[in-house]
Parts: structure tokens; sequence; C-alpha cells
């Protein structure tokens, strides 16, 4: 089904392609996480490939742990920066690796304070630079010296 040139689809058809269940979709509606583009002349609910997108990061959050209200939170202040389905997608995915980073920070800096001079000295050698520089910025916060 064409609107313009954007293709739409009927919610069976969205869970099909998102693989989630259109019991789903619906909750993701009434919750505002997705809304439909339109409605067909049969009242049936229309929704974009943006959607389909956008179902994908939900879900790609889920797994992540988040709630759907961090989600909700989440999707709302990307979309405030652009309502480019790339760049979003882009911006989900740094948000993520992000918080990745915090929580590997978290655990990994009590560690970090227990290592021994020699014991620093080797791990910078077997570190990426970029890997390096992460973890002496996390020194750094944490208040301890550079790696080297």
């Amino acid at each position: 089904m064409g609107h313009g040139d954007m293709r739409l689809y009927k919610i069976g058809e969205l869970a099909r392609l998102s693989e989630v269940s259109p019991r789903t979709i619906d909750y993701y509606t009434k919750l505002g996480l997705i809304e439909p583009e339109s409605r067909s002349e049969t009242n049936y609910r229309l929704y974009s490939d943006e959607t389909l997108a956008r179902l994908k990061r939900i879900e790609h959050m889920k797994r992540e742990k988040y709630t759907l209200e961090e989600i909700k939170a989440s999707l709302s202040r990307i979309n405030k920066v652009s309502r480019d389905e790339i760049v979003t997608d882009k911006l989900t995915s740094l948000q993520l690796l992000l918080n990745q980073l915090e929580k590997e920070a978290k655990e990994v800096g009590p560690l970090l304070e227990k290592l021994k001079p020699s014991q620093m000295k080797n791990l910078h050698k077997m570190l990426t630079p970029p890997a390096a520089a992460c973890i002496e910025a996390l020194l750094l916060l944490l208040g301890k010296g550079p790696l080297s």
C-alpha cells in the first residue's frame, strides 16, 4: 500500500517485518512509543518504514534492559535532535554504547585501583590506543594518575 512514495504497512505486515506481535504493536501505540502514519479507508492503522525502524530500535533497547519509560524518554530526546531515521538510529546506537561503557567503567574502576604499577604497565601494552585513552580518562575521573 503506497502513500505517495512512502510504503505503508497494516499492523499484521508490520508485526511480521519487525518480528514483534500485533498485540505488542497495539501496546506500543497506546503508550505513544509508535504512532500510525495514517488510516486506510477501512480504518486500518497504517504504519511507515520509519515506524518499522523505530520498532527495531525499541526491541534492541529492551534487550539492553531498558524499561519502556526509559525508551520513550530516550526516543523523544533523540527525535528533538532529528527526525531523520539514519541520524536517530546512529544516536540511539551511540547512547546504548555510552551506557554500556559507563556500566563497565563502574565495574572496572575498583579493579584498576588495586593494580600495582608494574601490572599497569603490562595492561597498557596490551591495550589499543583508544582503549588506553578511555581507561586513562576513567583513572583521571577516579582521581588516579595516568597508566604509563
